[in-house]
């Protein structure tokens, strides 16, 4: 779930976004999932990371900018280069790969 301060608001549409790491910009929003429960970001590092897109879960967002089109995440960009591979739009309905990739983003802040 995004945190209580991050700005979010339900329902609010992310898409086009620029996301930022700690150390840097990473991509854009390229789309999200906004059901309680499932809620994420699919964010396309374009060339960065050669043109793949990685799931970022609503809780690493720390700061959602709507008049800078921008959102704000607490990772470094080696941490989501390190996380597990996204290749298709069915993965984020899969409860055995939405698990994987909780259990790594959480294991960053333990």
């Amino acid at each position: 779930m995004y945190a209580p301060d991050s700005g979010y608001r339900a329902q609010q549409s992310m898409v086009g976004f620029t996301v930022e790491a700690a150390d840097g910009v990473i991509g854009h929003v390229d789309r999200h999932q906004d059901q309680p429960g499932m809620q994420h970001l699919v964010v396309d590092t374009g060339v960065w990371k050669f043109g793949r897109s990685v799931l970022i879960p609503a809780g690493s967002v720390t700061s959602i900018d709507t008049e800078a089109l921008k959102v704000e995440v607490a990772l470094s960009r080696e941490e989501i280069k390190s996380a597990p591979r996204f290749t298709t739009d069915s993965e984020t309905a899969d409860p055995g790969y939405l698990s994987e990739v909780g259990d790594y983003y959480l294991s960053l802040h333990t």
